[in-house]
């Protein structure tokens, strides 16, 4: 019955939570909830568990039998999803009867761009570019922080700490941003290196905002790291030919910082997001539903 209702759930999980949505036939949310981690490289038990204590509780939000709920169609949009066979692995581990997965750029990319065609840059602890043209998607960057995520959160940290323990050596000249970073660290080499030998992405990135803040006042070093993530992600742009109807959306926690810093070639393409990673998670759970 909640099938036939147009009924439709979409989760997006990522390494700091996850978040269920169900939506009605006519777009409207009737319940959502949030729960624990949900990516599956990180933990991949962790991640059902949390998936589904979300959707539980966005049933109830609901007012939804979950059994009902079980027979809606879903799309999940996680990270951690490295290939299609990670993916489907899980859909077969979750009692949800007509599901996808996908990693959650997918899901981002939708969210943002909906039907319009064009490119997102999603910049936060992490970074990707993506190009959707008609039913055409692929993606670059997304490698993680030991291969890539140029311009990311996470690589503004640990090269903003890379370049204070140049600093220290004698090989670089100061300025303000690495006075500020080493004083954080006691100018203790020690701690640096301690603090480097189990910082996750998130923990390099909590400096990131320190950089960007940095670039304000002129700061040759933070200008320089800026100003190296936008080069890559011009060059990401430059890549993708865009025609002359596609935009550019940008999102994440760091994506608004760098729009100034886009070439001019790309700045008359800048449109704003139309939705979240959610919201593509949503459209594209109603594809499974048109489908079936």
């Amino acid at each position: 019955m909640a099938k036939r209702a147009g009924f439709v759930i979409g989760i997006d999980g990522g390494g700091s939570g996850c978040r269920a949505a169900i939506s009605a036939a006519d777009g409207t949310i009737v319940g959502t909830a949030s729960a624990g981690p949900a990516n599956v490289t990180t933990d991949p038990d962790q991640a059902i568990r949390n998936i589904l204590t979300a959707l539980e509780a966005a049933a109830n939000a609901a007012d939804l039998p979950f059994d009902a709920v079980l027979g809606m169609p879903a799309h999940l949009g996680l990270a951690g999803i490295v290939t299609q066979e990670v993916g489907q692995k899980l859909a077969d581990q979750l009692p949800l009867k007509s599901c996808r997965v996908s990693d959650d750029q997918l899901t981002s990319t939708i969210g943002a761009l909906k039907d319009r065609d064009g490119a997102l840059i999603a910049v936060g602890t992490g970074s990707f570019v993506a190009h959707k043209r008609g039913a055409a998607y692929r993606t670059l960057g997304g490698w993680g922080l030991q291969l890539g995520d140029q311009a990311s959160g996470a690589w503004l940290g640990r090269n903003a700490l890379q370049r204070s323990a140049m600093v220290a050596d004698g090989l670089q000249k100061s300025s303000p941003l690495v006075e500020r970073l080493l004083t954080r660290f006691g100018n203790d080499a020690g701690q640096m290196i301690a603090f480097a030998k189990t910082a996750a992405p998130a923990d390099y990135a909590q400096f990131a905002p320190l950089v960007f803040d940095a670039v304000d006042t002129d700061d040759p070093h933070a200008v320089s790291l800026i100003a190296e993530g936008a080069t890559y992600l011009n060059n990401c742009l430059d890549s993708l030919a865009l025609n002359e109807h596609e935009i550019i959306c940008i999102t994440g926690g760091l994506g608004r910082l760098y729009a100034p810093w886009i070439s001019a070639a790309h700045q008359s393409r800048l449109a704003e997001p139309l939705g979240t990673a959610l919201d593509g998670a949503l459209n594209l759970a109603r594809q499974i539903g048109d489908a079936s």
